[in-house]
């Protein structure tokens, strides 16, 4: 193999969002890339969120969660929102909540509005399914940040093994 399985994963096509989430109490966010469109009818979007951080719980709580899309340029949008640690990381952000409480940013590109329908496990993630129930496209010039385009800014280099297993 020429290339390192990081490498190899960066060709999947991956934009970069920011999920928000809110259990009717507290809003949270954080980056996500593996996002994905699931079904026409009803409109339903699929999210891979991470079990052991701290948004979790608050989307298992609160059965809603938003996907805010970034814009090429919000490179330091992602990594803020993907630094972990933070006591609160929509403070310095202009949000509003959404039809389901859920924190949609003024500075994304586009936002999707979504109830929970479902979650499965999927190794150190949940799948979680959401069915859109709003979205508004705010900046049409814009193109998505995509996930190959922020290089190691998650530093999930480190995570991928280093070979196929035999």
């Amino acid at each position: 193999m020429t290339a390192s399985l990081s490498e190899l994963f960066k060709r999947i096509t991956l934009g970069i969002y920011v999920v928000g989430v809110t259990d009717g109490t507290r809003q949270s966010a954080f980056t996500a890339a593996w996002v994905t469109q699931v079904s026409f009818d009803p409109l339903m979007l699929a999210v891979s969120i991470n079990t052991h951080g701290s948004s979790f719980p608050l989307v298992e709580r609160g059965k809603v969660f938003s996907v805010n899309v970034l814009a090429t340029g919000q490179t330091e949008l992602a990594r803020h929102f993907g630094t972990s640690g933070l006591s609160d990381k929509l403070a310095g952000h202009a949000w509003r909540a959404g039809k389901t409480g859920s924190p949609l940013l003024e500075e994304a590109m586009a936002w999707f509005d979504c109830e929970w329908v479902a979650s499965y496990p999927a190794g150190d993630h949940a799948l979680v399914l959401g069915r859109v129930v709003d979205g508004r496209l705010l900046a049409p010039e814009q193109e998505p940040l995509t996930y190959r385009g922020t290089g190691n800014l998650d530093g999930a280099d480190s995570l991928y093994p280093s070979a196929f297993p035999e």
